[in-house]
């Protein structure tokens, strides 16, 4: 059976699903629930600094986009960090540490960017127990107003100062979660390895308005007639988190930095695929808050069959493996030709590849052959742009098959050329033309 413990910049955890920062582990009530079920760790909600708690609304804190069938798509949430007394936090978090000493519990921190506010309460979390920090600097709300959370993640520099404070105030590995509220996320991953920090964690939420109310022309969630910009989560996110994962794992001024993989992670194979693009473990929130805290029996039981099945024995034979696989544009192969072909038994003749390669593509796939409805892909037309794929409403009906080298390509005339070329030595590419010249 495959083992999914987990050792993470030195933090253990019995399997690698962490529970974000997020409302699920505001409280030790939550966060007892969860350990009880499987989860391995828990990233507490963000604390705030000594003094007066932050204040959330009272009323609709989420947003949503929901697909046909009503599963959740995205989350929108306009909550702040904890509005518990910090005190009355630290103290469920030494309970819970000692309750269950073999499970990861991380306390997320956000405090003004201030070196003696990180000093004063490093050393307070430190003695809960905890086994490590989280540097939120991803909030893109609310906080980030106020010159914290995703104020402070836009700007390299102050991440690397901070980063820099609790690296020399505390023994606790740092793990700095990034906003992805940016240009380029390498750059402030860049910052936080050169502060020294362990490992990262990304990606937070997105800045955005879902819907708009339109009987009182609101944006939702709406608060007494008014409505705010708020954080966006959930299964929607997950192909620019997945990007943005993959970016900082090829880059070569942060490669091997340990990286803590969220964003839109509902199943086993959403956790598997942040894993081959180079995270260690992974942390889970909006599925948690949509199925309720089980949902990690279902991930932990499927990773470790799919591993078996696969012959991987631990975590450290699937981290990372896709990450060779990640390119630029300019360097995949120019002379891979495919064409797309439709299984006749399996197609329902529904027309969905056809209405969208005639109206939107190449004029590639029949409707009627000899009077009759009959949906096939004409080589001498297909790009093999795979769209006929993607609006398929059945798997694997239509599948894309790689020309062999030496095969004619009916759409150019000209016989597939088994070297490999790409777009940096192309005759078309005006850059190479200068480098030669």
């Amino acid at each position: 059976m495959a083992d999914l413990r987990n050792n993470f910049v030195g933090i253990k955890s019995p399997n690698p699903f962490w529970l974000a920062s997020a409302p699920p582990t505001d409280k030790a009530y939550n966060v007892e629930r969860a350990f009880k079920v499987g989860w391995g760790g828990v990233v507490w909600k963000t604390l705030g600094e000594e003094g007066p708690p932050v204040v959330n609304v009272n009323g609709p804190r989420y947003g949503a986009i929901w697909g046909a069938d009503r599963r959740l798509l995205g989350l929108n949430n306009i909550e702040l960090i904890t509005d518990r007394d910090l005190f009355t936090n630290l103290r469920e978090m030494k309970q819970v540490k000692m309750n269950w000493p073999d499970r990861a519990l991380i306390a997320s921190i956000m405090v003004p960017c201030e070196e003696e506010a990180w000093k004063a309460i490093l050393p307070l979390v430190e003695e809960t127990g905890a086994d490590g920090i989280e540097l939120n600097f991803g909030c893109p709300h609310g906080m980030s107003e106020r010159g914290m959370g995703s104020a402070v993640g836009q700007v390299p520099e102050y991440i690397e100062m901070v980063v820099r404070w609790c690296k020399q105030y505390t023994r606790m590995p740092v793990i700095t979660k990034l906003t992805p509220n940016i240009s380029d996320i390498r750059r402030p991953a860049r910052a936080a390895k050169a502060g020294g920090t362990d490992a990262v964690s990304l990606i937070n939420t997105i800045n955005s308005i879902v819907s708009v109310d339109l009987d009182n022309f609101a944006p939702n969630p709406t608060v007494g007639g008014k409505g705010s910009h708020g954080g966006y989560c959930g299964p929607a996110v997950k192909p620019i988190a997945l990007n943005m994962v993959a970016e900082i794992a090829r880059d070569p001024e942060t490669y091997g930095l340990p990286i803590s993989g969220i964003g839109g992670i509902t199943t086993w194979r959403d956790a598997a695929e942040f894993f081959v693009l180079g995270a260690g473990n992974v942390q889970v929130c909006t599925a948690a808050m949509t199925y309720g805290f089980k949902i990690v029996q279902e991930m932990i039981t499927g990773l470790s069959d799919w591993m078996d099945e696969k012959g991987h024995r631990s975590l450290e034979d699937i981290t990372g493996r896709a990450v060779p696989n990640v390119t630029d544009w300019q360097y995949l192969n120019l002379n891979y030709i495919a064409k797309a072909k439709i299984d006749q038994d399996a197609c329902i003749k529904c027309g969905r590849c056809y209405i969208a390669c005639e109206d939107t593509s190449h004029q590639a796939i029949t409707n009627f052959v000899d009077g009759a409805r009959h949906f096939e892909v004409m080589d001498e037309e297909c790009v093999g742009c795979n769209l006929c794929v993607s609006v398929c409403p059945v798997e694997n009906c239509i599948t894309m098959e790689q020309l062999p080298a030496g095969a004619l390509d009916k759409r150019t005339g000209r016989v597939v050329d088994p070297n490999y070329a790409n777009w940096t030595t192309h005759p078309n590419n005006p850059m190479a033309r200068q480098a030669a010249e």
